[in-house]
């Protein structure tokens, strides 16, 4: 099947997006190496299934992530695609992190390099990757304003901040959507910060959906990740966590094989019908997994069946923070 007549408007303000949408990070080393050729017939598979939201970051492999889709969409038409980056995120040799910066103007040098590795001559969203404490937030998004006055950005996100930020950089110009984890284990947005976007007519682009793979056939008891794979560094993915986390991911597949679909895709069935102003992004890699993934828009759950599959793997029973120590302190949403 395809995407195409599947589609859904991000917030009161933000572009027509596909049902679901193709992350791009994992294709540039955060789950371990990953093939260019595969990656961008990955792309190509996603857009000729009529997905058109491609999701970024300008720090996903130093810039490797941004020219690889550049490659991709090169003789694509440019209206056939809703591109997505966040920004801020500083990086060094070695592939260090060095905090953030979104003072207005760092956000326009990342923004220029961005369009130039990208191909591109503007963004359809464009938002920080994180809450910078050095900087209001109105000043962020006041700079953002100005580009999009001036045409280089279309809309303007947000990315794993909490309800008083949302409030203060909604007042400053419409937001399109909020970028931030949200699946079957990662429930944290539902108490405050879901209803808050709701009442603000912004959208969500939920990542995450798979918890990186725990809530797939990919992640076995005793799994091993190479260092530069994030899940190395990932509390759930760690000893007992893991252990414990792959108890509930047996449950769900229980109820998978009683529907005929892959855990995968029922877990991104379940966010589906959390609301049609929620949009996962999927982070395949390859064109099978998109091509599975895919298929979770046809799968049909019943409320008992969303009661069974909530009643299997509840979110309190999850062991583990979604992140390190040092990288939830960064998270405003977390506060």
């Amino acid at each position: 099947m395809t995407t195409s007549k599947l589609s859904t408007k991000l917030g009161n303000t933000g572009p027509a997006v596909s049902r679901i949408g193709l992350g791009a990070m994992g294709m540039s080393g955060m789950y371990g190496a990953a093939d260019d050729a595969e990656s961008i017939g990955t792309i190509h598979a996603a857009l000729d299934s009529g997905a058109n939201l491609i999701d970024t970051g300008d720090f996903y492999g130093a810039g490797h992530n941004e020219m690889l889709i550049g490659k991709a969409i090169v003789e694509r038409p440019r209206e056939d695609m809703v591109l997505s980056v966040k920004f801020g995120a500083l990086r060094g040799p070695g592939g260090t992190w060095g905090g953030t910066d979104n003072r207005p103007v760092a956000l326009r040098n990342f923004l220029t390099y961005s369009l130039q590795r990208l191909g591109v001559d503007y963004l359809d969203i464009y938002r920080p990757a994180r809450l910078d404490p050095n900087v209001p937030i109105e000043e962020t998004i006041g700079a953002m304003a100005e580009l999009v006055e001036a045409g280089y950005i279309r809309h303007i996100g947000l990315s794993e901040v909490g309800v008083d930020t949302i409030r203060r950089a909604a007042a400053v110009h419409p937001i399109a959507d909020l970028q931030i984890e949200y699946s079957l284990i990662s429930r944290g947005i539902e108490a405050e910060i879901l209803p808050a976007v709701r009442e603000l007519g912004i959208g969500i682009t939920a990542y995450g959906v798979l918890s990186r793979g725990l809530l797939s056939d990919s992640v076995r008891p005793g799994a091993t990740f190479a260092p530069t794979d994030f899940r190395a560094h990932s509390p759930r993915f760690q000893g007992e966590n893991l252990d414990q986390n792959l108890k509930l991911v047996d449950a769900l597949a229980t109820i998978a094989a009683e529907k005929d679909v892959s855990v995968a895709q029922l877990a991104i069935a379940w966010v589906l019908t959390r609301g049609t102003d929620i949009v996962p992004i999927l982070g395949a890699r390859t064109r099978q997994r998109w091509s599975e993934s895919l298929g979770a828009v046809d799968i049909q759950l019943s409320a008992d069946e969303l009661a069974t599959i909530e009643a299997a793997v509840p979110a309190d029973q999850i062991a583990g923070e979604r992140y390190a120590e040092a990288q939830m302190a960064l998270l405003d949403s977390e506060r």
